[in-house]
């Protein structure tokens, strides 16, 4: 483990700080300071700041309400239940991601439904069964003609048909949900539900994903040991802000408006990503020296921009595809990080908390996967029967 370790952190020259910079002199600092308090006191110094601070405030509601993109959803647009209850979706502050995937779903729902002539409050078991397998058949591409939708991508459109159909159900457009069966104990799923471990890469890939990662720029190696060091998420990540880093305490907040569940943590980070980050703020100087997003591109098309989940993903595809590390994505770092704390006996409570999670039943995905439980209670087991089996030998050869 102390080699993957080293493999891991040894960046040799690049984990190095540069030397600092010379402080401010002092009768520079009392004059900067005297100067700032003269310009506090002025009346248009004192308007401005209240309007801005207005307009911050402003922006940062505007960020718990994410804008439909109507275009890309044009049959919701045109069908009047579905444009409404899609709307009603934004108002309720969900994330941008669920808010694309509710409207995609839908879309496609809509678009079956026009093959049919029908309309969504005309539709029987009928049409629920065909949509179904319509869900579940192979792809009609010709270069990959076996691949099915995933059972996690056919639940999403479900939970997303059952909204929009109660919905239609308290507006009085229907009766009954044709995507819901039974009610309470009663009830249950049109498709069963799979449930699967997510896959974590082996120690060897994982030192060929750093021995590849360790030739990419500062900004992707700080990425990479950052969303492994506090378990992010890929928006929570590429959102992350200059203000949001405390490197005296080495911690990070992520805010709320940036999370899947709308909760804000502080998280803490390892020296060596500290370090990291330290070498990180010299290069961005010389691409920006304004606050905003903490990762900017540096790609001449783009350069000084925020760096985009796109682009980010792209980045660990090409690290993975060099390293031969196959399913490797961002949110593998995420799935490693919170198995790591599993198999350092973390109690399920902290990894929930550090993950930010709602339920812990997501957090017992990945006790499941450290084997911790399992391992404990075969060792046990070994050990009882092995004591066993020397008192039987004990007694029998006396």
């Amino acid at each position: 483990m102390n080699i993957f370790i080293s493999v891991m952190w040894n960046w040799g020259g690049f984990s190095q700080r540069d030397s600092p910079r010379r402080p401010w002199p002092p009768s520079a600092r009392r004059r900067r300071c005297n100067d700032e308090l003269a310009a506090d006191r002025r009346p248009k110094r004192r308007a401005r700041s209240a309007n801005h601070a207005v307009e911050k405030n402003r922006l940062k509601s505007n960020q718990l309400i994410c804008e439909i993109q109507w275009d890309r959803v044009p049959l919701v647009a045109g069908q009047k239940d579905a444009c409404a209850w899609l709307g009603f979706q934004a108002c309720r502050g969900l994330a941008l991601n669920t808010l694309d995937a509710y409207g995609r779903n839908l879309e496609r729902y809509l678009r079956f439904l026009s093959t049919y002539g029908a309309k969504p409050h005309e539709v029987g078991q009928e049409i629920v069964g065909a949509y179904l397998r319509d869900l579940v058949k192979p792809s009609a591409a010709p270069e990959a003609p076996d691949i099915r939708m995933a059972n996690a991508t056919i639940q999403q459109h479900l939970a997303a048909l059952r909204m929009f159909y109660d919905f239609l159900v308290e507006e009085g457009h229907r009766t009954r949900n044709p995507f819901r069966q039974g009610e309470g104990r009663s009830s249950r799923p049109l498709v069963k539900r799979e449930h699967k471990l997510p896959t974590i890469p082996t120690e060897e890939e994982w030192c060929r994903v750093l021995g590849e990662t360790a030739k990419e720029p500062i900004r992707n190696r700080l990425m990479l040991a950052m969303s492994y060091d506090a378990g992010l998420r890929r928006e929570e990540l590429c959102l992350l802000e200059t203000g949001d880093i405390d490197p005296s305490r080495r911690t990070l907040r992520v805010r709320a408006e940036t999370t899947k569940n709308r909760r804000s943590r502080v998280l803490p980070y390892s020296l060596t990503t500290d370090e990291l980050y330290g070498q990180y703020l010299e290069h961005r100087r010389t691409l920006s020296r304004e606050r905003g997003r903490l990762f900017l591109s540096h790609s001449p098309r783009n350069r000084a921009k925020p760096i985009s989940i796109w682009a980010w993903s792209k980045i660990v595809a090409l690290i993975a595809r060099r390293a031969g590390a196959a399913g490797f994505t961002p949110h593998t770092l995420r799935h490693l990080c919170l198995t790591d704390l599993a198999r350092a006996d973390w109690d399920i409570h902290e990894i929930a908390i550090f993950a930010g999670h709602r339920s812990i039943e997501t957090t017992m995905i990945y006790v499941h996967l450290s084997a911790r439980d399992l391992a404990a209670k075969l060792n046990a087991t070994m050990t009882q029967l092995h004591q066993q089996r020397l008192e039987a030998m004990g007694r029998l050869f006396r």
